[in-house]
């Protein structure tokens, strides 16, 4: 039993893993590289955050966050460092601009502008519905009305 077990161990895949140790001045430090690795979008993944991505390249990205933050970088030249290198995609949330200004407020025209569809649509079923008093909302031709005539009197013979 201990030697299928101790097969098991060698032969599994996440006992080969390795773990990023990571060393910090401060634990201030060690939150904004949390905060960073969190916010930055691995590309080759891409929906993952370089924390969570076993790719490569996400392994660079924090290894060169890790670098910035030793350097004294502030978050924003970091964040500008990354979008410089691999674009605004990298980015989570994206910048405001004009590439962007789509992206950001997009939704929230086309909800206004289904919010005033379905405002004119239910005014005008509303005005529709209105009907005052003693008006009449169509004409009968004089053949139709005769013929209504019949059928009514027909009813009330029977």
């Amino acid at each position: 039993m201990r030697r299928f077990f101790l097969l098991f161990v060698i032969l599994s895949s996440s006992s080969w893993g390795a773990i990023d140790a990571y060393e910090f001045r401060t634990p201030v430090e060690e939150i904004r590289f949390h905060e960073l690795t969190a916010e930055l979008r691995c590309p080759k993944c891409q929906n993952q955050n370089i924390a969570d991505s076993d790719a490569p390249i996400a392994k660079d990205l924090r290894r060169e966050v890790h670098r910035l933050l030793i350097q004294g970088a502030a978050d924003s030249e970091i964040i500008d460092f990354m979008v410089t290198r691999y674009g605004e995609f990298v980015l989570y949330r994206p910048q405001i601009n004009s590439q962007t200004w789509l992206l950001w407020y997009g939704p929230y025209v086309v909800l206004g502008f289904g919010a005033i569809v379905i405002l004119l649509i239910v005014y005008t079923r509303k005005a529709n519905r209105r009907v005052q008093p003693g008006a009449r909302q169509y004409e009968l031709t004089p053949e139709e009305r005769a013929r209504l005539n019949a059928l009514l009197e027909k009813d009330n013979k029977e």
